[in-house]
């Protein structure tokens, strides 16, 4: 009973307001309609967007995965080129750091589909329609995607360390930055992880409402991922495929100790901390219609 009452004490909030500052009904209408349909029109915009996905045909979400986990390799390079040019100092990390949000302005300005993004995308049209054949849909979607996202993270990785396209210093420097992202226990990296994912989901959710601020966005939410050392599953693992290619670390180790730990968080992270609850504010008044 109590939450029924909530929402219509704001109401008679909001008309008393409103009356105090002698607004027209058509005035009132108006604040009611924009305050109202912030959450609701976000939550269709992504909810549309991941319907379209799900229909996709398998290669064009494989070609579409496969792109963005290849794009997702210019983060390291950024960065590495970045670190590679700067003197060793506390500071550096601070700068080079900018170079990590690269990859992630191609994925996401090139709508390419990258498997973080879909821990919210694609969650909201299941949150909808709760029955088997979304959560198949679902499925289907998250394993092409994170299957061609990491092949395209594992021929960029190759690249880079078996060519002299850049410098023993730059490609020295990779090896310092994949070094990093390895460096902690496997559960400490499953807790970066689901902080990863739900700011990555959190970038997605804030996107259609950012307008001409999303290049901002995407920048800076993603610089926060790069300078916490927190687990992408992708950015983190172009990094840490790179010193399994140059046979710094084993197969095993980077299925152990990073890929495992840093997908489970990022799902826990976009899915149960931004999809669901976001999903959660709107879903009372999704439900109603």
């Amino acid at each position: 009973m109590r939450r029924s009452r909530e929402p219509r004490r704001e109401e008679e909030l909001l008309e008393s307001r409103s009356r105090d500052l002698d607004l027209s009904d058509s005035e009132q209408k108006e604040i009611k309609e924009r305050g109202r349909a912030k959450a609701v029109v976000i939550h269709e915009v992504i909810r549309l967007e991941g319907e379209q996905e799900l229909r996709r045909p398998m290669w064009a979400l494989a070609w579409s995965g496969l792109a963005a986990g290849l794009s997702m390799g210019f983060s390291l390079v950024a960065e590495g080129l970045i670190h590679a040019s700067l003197p060793d100092q506390p500071w550096r990390s601070l700068i080079s750091n900018l170079g990590y949000t690269v990859g992630f302005l191609i994925v996401v300005l090139g709508r390419q589909q990258l498997f973080t993004e879909n821990t919210l995308t694609v969650i909201l049209p299941l949150l909808n329609q709760r029955n088997g054949k979304t959560l198949m849909r679902v499925l289907r979607l998250w394993t092409i995607v994170l299957v061609t996202n990491l092949i395209g993270a594992l021929i960029f990785a190759w690249v880079i360390s078996n060519t002299e396209i850049f410098t023993f210093e730059v490609r020295q420097a990779f090896t310092e930055i994949s070094l990093q992202a390895i460096e902690a226990k496997s559960w400490v990296i499953l807790e970066r992880g689901i902080f990863a994912g739900w700011l990555i989901a959190l970038m997605v959710w804030l996107l259609p409402s950012a307008e001409s601020s999303q290049i901002a966005i995407i920048i800076i939410l993603t610089y926060l991922v790069g300078i916490g050392g927190l687990a992408h599953i992708i950015a983190g693992s172009v990094e840490v495929l790179y010193i399994v290619t140059t046979k710094a670390i084993t197969w095993g180790e980077y299925f152990g100790r990073f890929m495992i730990p840093a997908l489970l968080g990022n799902i826990i992270g976009g899915v149960s901390l931004v999809a669901a609850l976001n999903y959660g504010q709107v879903a009372p008044q999704i439900n109603r219609k």
